[in-house]
């Protein structure tokens, strides 16, 4: 009987999540990911190297005991570095069962989005960048580009990451 009532309150959480979006800041423009994914938001870290990485991933630090990689979704989106600031923070994510830390410019607010204000993205041609964006948020007179972070890394990406935490 606790479990179903345990089940029940892991759905009310789960459900009170539902339209909300955790916005960041990107070079000019802003993004947004489902909150539900987002495990922690930290400031800077020590970010040690690591070799034979695709170059938008910083590194690894270690949060608690648990080795996190790094992406700098700067370099992802193939936008010019800059240089990390007070606002600078990571957003700390899964992406598949791999734990990934999201270097953002700042991060903005949780915002409620309804789904009938969701947009699917323009179409482009296959293949290009724009595969990770799920879709496009009206918020008032403003768009938010939702993500969708389990398409941010390519499936082979994804398996050097994962090698090089788990080896």
């Amino acid at each position: 009987m606790a479990e179903a009532a345990t089940f029940t309150e892991n759905q009310k959480v789960e459900d009170s999540q539902d339209g909300k979006y955790l916005t960041f800041q990107v070079g000019k423009e802003e993004y947004g990911i489902e909150i539900r994914l987002v495990t922690e938001i930290i400031g800077m870290q020590k970010i040690t190297d690591f070799p034979d990485m695709p170059g938008f991933v910083k590194g690894v630090f270690n949060l608690r005991g648990k080795v996190i990689t790094v992406i700098d979704v700067r370099l992802r989106f193939g936008f010019a570095e800059r240089e990390y600031d007070e606002r600078t923070c990571i957003v700390v994510t899964h992406i598949e069962d791999v734990a990934v830390g999201l270097i953002v410019d700042s991060v903005a607010e949780v915002l409620d989005i309804a789904e009938k204000n969701l947009d699917p993205p323009p179409r482009v041609q296959k293949g290009s960048e724009s595969r990770y964006i799920k879709g496009l948020g009206k918020v008032d007179e403003q768009v938010k580009i939702i993500l969708d972070i389990n398409k941010f890394l390519f499936d082979e990406e994804l398996e050097i990451l994962t090698k090089a935490v788990r080896d």
